[in-house]
């Protein structure tokens, strides 16, 4: 094997645009994968997007990832959701033929010229440095600091470089569940991986145990689709990628049925068998998907839940039925599936189970994604605690990009919170850490009305040129749409009537688009896009002020960092508090300082003294 610069560990979605990403910067990259035919595999919902989620797609797609196109060739029903909510909570979303998705993204990776190594790694090759750090609970002198040189194959093979990212999903101590039964294994027909928790733990780093699960996958040709509700895509659909012009192949319809009170006896009477309830399982779910046997206990005054029959692709009879997740024994699920309108003599062609792992809690990681304990060393998607595509894809893709920059002797990039979704997420993650698995919402933004949709090329394109991780392609086509956005903005703050500028009008929400574009025709030339992102400015304009003093103020609270030597356990008049706080997540910057539960005012200024000291 050729001497390699990064080594990415997982073919999911966290792991493809690590690799790639690594490999748009120049590193020569070797992805580490089960088996090749596996990566880019949709295990759970064969769907992209969803609120908050859409954007965090938007954003990696305009750093130069692969989510956005790939979704873009393999989308089967694409649909824009809260559009009657305001554009800061609108999201795009798209179901995806799965297994189309998966040999495009096979495809994308084989493309870049990386290596792939199939096999499990089973142990991380460390080396001394000799540099203590803080014990997180004490502050006193801790652990070694390691930094990475490699992985260990459960073969014996070696494999060496100096950036390593792991992107273990769920397979990190794997154990599936199907009522009592219960079998080792990452996902339904495949292996879990087992080494690599006994090694982290070995290094010093926390593990904690999280789960989530997967409803039965149904037979089409058994639904009788008479009895359930069509649920039609967008017309046209909207793309997700900035590089698609348009979304050409046709779309297929999706169903919605709803669970029933039969449905929620069937579950309630056998309770008692589900691995959630008997004690089996331990690991914490998530809160925002629960099962359906976890949903009539939550919401016991609820006589139904909807269930959404999602067809997993253009050439198989598999439907999804989205709502109905559950680890159940296998003979209440047929049960409670029978239960269900439309679906009473549907066959289950795979049973829904529940899947226990490993996961690294991720106050031990910075801003960047490396690991506290291990230089070099990056986690991203699962293993920090997250579930969901997006969200594993988004520290995928700054896993890559900073493991490449640090390599190169650059300055890695954190994106802020006003800046990018991706921001957020990874902010929470490492500042405020998860005790369950941690999903994206639009709520959780503070600067939603500027991380929209519609903007997040403006917002990271620019960035994404600086850094070198976007193509001449993408590089025109943001110039021609945002020449168009200056040029529809300068026309609507030149038209004037009733004493207002257009742009001022439209801060009313009596005034349409299409009487703006009758007393303004020079904007019907202008790209689609372009008017959209200019059109919630103006209506927005007010709002976005008031987000941009506070903006400014996170700002300059995060251009002062915190020298990375700094002995926050000892700093004289910090509370105690403050100090153990302070020691255990070791902030990059005074603006992430301000962020961490516990930390008030007085500490601030206490750092803010110390600092303007030491300058």
């Amino acid at each position: 094997m050729n001497a390699l610069d990064v080594i990415v560990v997982g073919g999911g979605h966290a792991g493809i645009e690590a690799a790639l990403a690594t490999s748009r910067l120049g590193c020569r990259v070797a992805l580490v994968t089960f088996e090749r035919a596996g990566i880019g595999r949709m295990s759970c919902n064969p769907a992209i997007g969803g609120v908050a989620k859409g954007q965090i797609v938007r954003e990696i797609d305009a750093l130069g990832g692969a989510m956005g196109r790939l979704i873009d060739a393999t989308g089967i029903q694409f649909r824009m959701l809260n559009t009657s909510k305001g554009a800061a909570v609108m999201s795009p979303r798209a179901q995806a033929d799965k297994a189309a998705y998966q040999r495009a993204a096979q495809a994308m990776v084989e493309s870049a010229g990386l290596e792939i190594v199939e096999g499990e790694a089973a142990d991380l090759l460390v080396q001394g440095s000799g540099f203590r750090i803080p014990d997180s609970a004490s502050g006193s002198a801790g652990s070694v600091l390691n930094r990475i040189a490699g992985v260990r194959l459960s073969d014996g093979r070696e494999i060496r470089a100096p950036r390593v990212i792991l992107t273990t999903g769920t397979f990190l101590g794997g154990l599936l569940h199907y009522g009592e039964d219960k079998i080792t294994g990452g996902r339904a027909g495949e292996k879990a991986a087992l080494g690599l928790s006994g090694c982290l733990r070995g290094l010093g780093f926390r593990l904690g145990r999280l789960k989530t699960g997967t409803p039965p996958r149904l037979d089409g040709n058994t639904i009788d689709w008479n009895k359930v509700e069509e649920q039609k895509g967008d017309e046209p659909p909207r793309p997700f990628s900035f590089l698609t012009g348009q979304v050409t192949q046709p779309q297929m319809s999706c169903f919605i049925t709803r669970t029933n009170e039969r449905t929620h006896r069937v579950i309630a009477d056998n309770l008692a068998r589900s691995p959630l309830y008997s004690g089996q399982i331990v690991g914490v779910g998530p809160r925002y998907c629960p099962s359906i046997e976890d949903k009539i206990r939550r919401f016991a005054d609820k006589q139904s839940h909807h269930v959404f029959l999602e067809p997993e692709g253009r050439d198989t009879g598999e439907v999804y039925p989205n709502g109905i997740s559950t680890s159940m024994p296998r003979d209440v699920q047929d049960a409670l599936v029978r239960t269900i309108a439309g679906l009473e003599n549907a066959r289950i062609v795979r049973y829904g189970y529940a899947v226990e792992y490993d996961f690294v809690p991720p106050t031990q990681v910075d801003a960047t994604l490396q690991t506290k304990p291990v230089q070099g060393l990056y986690l991203a998607g699962q293993i920090n605690g997250t579930t969901g595509y997006e969200e594993a894809a988004a520290q995928g893709l700054m896993a890559g990009l900073n493991a490449a920059l640090t390599l190169a002797g650059r300055e890695p990039v954190v994106l802020r919170r006003d800046q990018a979704y991706i921001g957020v997420l990874i902010d929470d993650l490492t500042t405020r850490g998860t005790d369950e698995p941690y999903r994206m919402f639009t709520s959780l933004a503070e600067y939603r009305l500027r991380l929209r949709s519609d903007n997040a090329d403006r917002r990271l394109t620019p960035l994404g040129r600086a850094l070198g991780c976007i193509d001449t392609s993408r590089d025109a086509r943001f110039a021609a749409k945002a020449a168009d956005c200056a040029r529809a903005e300068a026309l609507l703050r030149g038209t004037r009537w009733d004493g207002k500028s257009a742009w001022e009008h439209l801060r009313s929400p009596q005034l349409t688009w299409p009487e703006v574009l009758a007393r303004v025709p020079q904007l019907g030339g202008l790209d689609a896009e372009a008017l959209e992102t200019v059109q919630h400015d103006a209506r927005y304009a007010g709002y976005m002020e008031r987000e941009d003093i506070e903006a400014a103020r996170l700002a300059e609270l995060e251009s002062i960092r915190l020298p990375a030597g700094l002995d926050l356990a000892n700093i004289e008049h910090l509370r105690k508090e403050a100090r153990e706080k302070l020691s255990r997540v070791r902030p990059l910057t005074l603006g992430q300082a301000s962020r961490i539960p516990g930390i008030g005012p007085a500490d601030l200024l206490v750092l803010r003294t110390l600092l303007r000291a030491k300058a």
